[in-house]
């Protein structure tokens, strides 16, 4: 598989983080090419767009995901809280 392509390893880092701000997978959308430089947007309808990039790694751009997605007003949540509730 080209590198320009995002394969599932990439997808299971991307949905780490976004699993973990209780964004749910059908509210994300993630461009099947890598590009530079790479982004995030939040469309009107709420879906959040992410084109990752096709230069460093994967890793270093959830690191940038997390911080603009904080940056839109979403918050990392608690998964043990979570079950201490139930």
């Amino acid at each position: 598989m080209p590198d320009g392509i995002i394969n599932m390893t990439d997808m299971g880092i991307i949905f780490s983080v976004t699993d973990a701000m209780g964004i749910h997978r059908e509210s994300v959308s993630v461009e099947l090419t890598k590009e530079d430089p790479g982004s995030i947007n939040r469309a009107d309808g709420g879906k959040i767009e992410i084109t990752i990039p096709e230069t460093g790694t994967v890793e270093e751009f959830a690191k940038l995901l997390l911080a603009e997605l904080e940056g839109m007003g979403y918050e990392s949540k608690d998964l043990d809280d979570e079950d201490d509730e139930e």
